[in-house]
């Protein structure tokens, strides 16, 4: 049997259809809302704004879920970036629990969105395993549990190594199991929510890159190369891929490459064998790697390979074999397997791992969500569309200072320095 060549694209763009609802023709024409980058941020708040009755377009550089929605791990991870005690410790325990809420109900408002729009993208609530690398990792992972099931989420559980047999094909020496987490298909994800958002009254034109922003007497102008419109509010959606012209959120946003990898479908014994409990799972070390089954059957196996802000063939090519390493010494069993796909994304990071939402100096915006994008970005979406709506305004980061990153101007010239430091914490910790 002949062996296909591995694929340089992300297994969610390959195995989703296209997006056919794009607009044709110029851009142009006034809307009461022009939002900018075509992700789960930016298409949760068109749907949102939409179905309320808003006149909005929504203008995307590439094509829709190109970027970080279309290039991640398939995760729907219901805990904060940091650990419930750090949180805590740095934001005060009313906005910690907050924000971890949330994160809880992010999950709950996609499962609603996915049943009311009735789009199949294998949602499942599988429950996420945060798994102890090494011995000494217990006690903060013990010390966490205690905390978060005590002051803010009963739906976890502590697990034993000998717990650890029937949930995964490695060794582990305990692990918190998160019982909201969940995962799905993200590539149908995001075609469904752009086919939602346009369904409900939005424009979204795609390869329309703003490439310049003006604004006066309370109007906007977005100029791109298809077209100007002019819109009463703006809200920039763009994560990590936000260019030089927003220039205050660039400075705030330190992007970083993430890698993933997937390899050819198992069999249905070589899946039971790796992953029997099929959850998503996380492991304790600071240059960490996560994992999940894909619908069909794939160990998907990502992580910061390299501390990188390129994603390219070369770049991606050069972390898939990290990964492979990685994945080989936590899955020996997967030794010389086919790897069918390979890709990189960038991540919105913000300097203390906290995500953003709000208005500044007449654009809102919603970014920064540091690794936890899936889960959070829709509902924060639909929040800053309410906010503009006049709705509630239930954004649990309204007030949180977001300082620029010094020395930072746009390339993060600092990650390979960062990443030699973690790879120390790695070694000794």
């Amino acid at each position: 049997m002949k062996v296909q060549p591995m694929k340089f694209l992300s297994y969610w763009h390959d195995t989703a259809p296209a997006f056919a609802g794009a607009a044709q023709g110029p851009v142009s024409g006034h809307y009461d809302v022009a939002v900018i980058g075509a992700g789960f941020t930016g298409l949760a708040s068109a749907r949102q704004l939409a179905r309320a009755g808003a006149k909005v377009v929504v203008l995307e550089a590439e094509r829709v879920g190109f970027g970080a929605s279309g290039r991640n791990g398939g995760h729907l991870n219901n805990g904060l970036a940091h650990s419930y005690l750090a949180a805590k410790a740095s934001l005060g325990k009313e906005r910690a629990i907050a924000l971890y809420h949330a994160l809880d109900a992010s999950i709950d408002t996609i499962e609603a969105l996915i049943a009311e729009e009735g789009i199949d993208c294998n949602f499942r609530r599988a429950g996420k395993l945060k798994l102890a690398s090494k011995p000494q990792h217990v006690e903060a992972l013990v010390k966490n549990f205690e905390a978060l099931h005590g002051e803010c989420d009963p739906d976890t559980a502590l697990l034993s190594a000998q717990d650890l047999k029937s949930e995964v094909g490695s060794p582990f020496y305990g692990a918190m199991l998160s019982k909201k987490s969940a995962m799905m298909h993200m590539g149908r994800y995001v075609v469904g929510l752009a086919d939602a958002a346009k369904r409900h009254g939005a424009v979204i034109f795609e390869k329309a890159a703003v490439a310049e922003h003006r604004q006066a007497g309370g109007v906007h102008s977005l100029k791109t190369a298809r077209g100007t419109v002019t819109a009463a509010n703006v809200i920039i959606a763009t994560g990590a891929y936000t260019t030089q012209n927003f220039s205050w959120f660039r400075r705030r946003i330190i992007a970083v490459g993430s890698f993933l990898i997937a390899t050819r479908p198992l069999t249905e014994a070589e899946a039971q064998a790796v992953m029997p409990g099929n959850r998503t799972c996380v492991n304790t070390m600071n240059i960490g790697n996560y994992w999940r089954l894909s619908p069909d059957n794939r160990l998907i196996f990502g992580g910061r390979a390299r501390f990188s802000a390129t994603s390219d063939q070369r770049s991606d090519e050069k972390s898939g074999a990290i990964l492979r390493d990685s994945m080989e010494r936590i899955f020996p069993q997967l030794k010389g397997i086919d790897i069918d796909y390979c890709w990189g994304g960038l991540v919105d990071m913000t300097a203390d791992r906290y995500p953003r939402a709000g208005f500044h100096d007449g654009l809102w915006y919603a970014m920064g969500y540091s690794g936890h994008g899936a889960q959070l970005s829709t509902h924060l979406g639909m929040m800053v569309a309410d906010a503009i709506l006049g709705r509630e305004d239930r954004n649990p980061l309204k007030g949180l200072d977001w300082p620029a990153v010094p020395g930072h101007f746009g390339k993060p010239w600092f990650l390979p320095l960062v990443g030699q430091y973690y790879k120390m914490l790695d070694r000794f910790q």
